[in-house]
């Protein structure tokens, strides 16, 4: 099956989070998220803009091309 690049790219905001020993809740606070809303982006229900990802950088202080490494 296909993903889109919106499921891998949550996907991978979940792998980077979890090997940063954030919970959910942690991350989408560090964001200023609802945890709703970090679940539907990190199962690609949610079409994330440039500054939500940005923001999602900034939290796990990484470089943005993380986000592609799949």
């Amino acid at each position: 099956m296909k993903h889109s690049l919106q499921q891998k790219v949550g996907k991978r905001i979940q792998e980077i989070r979890i090997q940063k020993n954030f919970s959910q809740q942690e991350l989408a606070s560090k964001c200023n998220f609802e945890k709703s809303n970090m679940s539907r982006l990190e199962n690609g229900n949610s079409n994330a803009t440039l500054s939500t990802l940005e923001k999602v950088c900034d939290a796990l202080q990484i470089d943005y091309i993380e986000l592609f490494k799949f």
